[in-house]
């Protein structure tokens, strides 16, 4: 057996932690001494004090964590809860993560205020261009909703290009429309250069985008995430120009490397 000063240093937990549990009935000793009050552990307990630890750090709380282990769940029950679990905190790492850079953004832009802009705009004409795409509807334009959207759409349009043999012939071409007027709603439309013919049974569709006889251009690098600067850059441009916008920019993915840090994506907003 092992005191519980040795037991808190094979599990790496403090003791004062195992008195804890020890009162509320959460990991008792095997054995504690009726006269000195000392309390012994096993080795075998090392797995009970495991359990109570990832469950805790998972975001249970003590009286959840005592629920489970009185069920006596199986190990593979446990593994199923804890990996549910770790999804979740996952997701919400996640979504935090893209607040945060949504928050980082703002305060890009509102410290870029007042300052000459770095990035070049340049008005030009735009070809017509044949995209292979898939569309689904976000929530609003904003990038914490077109994001969660739009990466699935490209990966599911690279599958199904894949599957039918069609191979892009140019940069993708993301572009939007209005859905939904009353609630603000976007339609997403993800694509990519192609050169290939529509057939029957795609399970894409293949658009011929139109010229665009006059837009202004400019040159985001970086992350989809922080475009947010590059965008009120443009509109900045745009307004002291006198210029007036047509519409949503198509956003034309010129260089998507691993390293979203070193993604270079052009901006064309059509001018009316």
């Amino acid at each position: 057996m092992f005191t519980i000063g040795d037991f808190a240093r094979h599990g790496r937990v403090s003791a004062r932690m195992l008195r804890h549990y020890d009162a509320i009935g959460l990991l008792r000793p095997a054995h504690t001494d009726p006269f000195s009050g000392y309390r012994y552990y096993t080795a075998a307990q090392l797995a009970q004090l495991n359990r109570v630890i990832a469950l805790k750090d998972l975001g249970f709380t003590l009286h959840q964590v005592r629920q489970i282990l009185q069920e006596r769940v199986s190990p593979e029950e446990l593994r199923g809860m804890l990996t549910l679990r770790r999804a979740e905190l996952e997701a919400a790492v996640a979504a935090a993560g893209a607040r945060l850079a949504q928050v980082e953004a703002r305060l890009r832009s509102i410290e870029s205020e007042g300052h000459m802009p770095t990035q070049d705009v340049i008005i030009k004409s735009i070809p017509p261009v044949r995209v292979a795409e898939l569309t689904a509807t976000a929530a609003s334009y904003a990038p914490e909703d077109i994001g969660p959207v739009i990466a699935p759409l490209y990966e599911e349009l690279f599958r199904r290009l894949d599957a039918a043999g069609v191979a892009p012939t140019g940069p993708g071409i993301a572009y939007y429309e209005d859905a939904r007027e009353e609630d603000g709603a976007i339609l997403v439309h993800a694509g990519v250069t192609v050169s290939a013919e529509p057939r029957p049974g795609q399970d894409f569709a293949i658009v011929d985008l139109p010229a665009v006889e006059r837009a202004a251009t400019i040159v985001h690098r970086g992350p989809m995430d922080a475009i947010l600067s590059t965008a009120q850059v443009l509109a900045n441009w745009i307004d002291a120009g006198g210029h007036s916008s047509a519409g949503y920019a198509r956003e034309i993915n010129l260089e998507c490397p691993a390293d979203r840090e070193k993604w270079v994506t052009e901006l064309q907003e059509p001018l009316a």
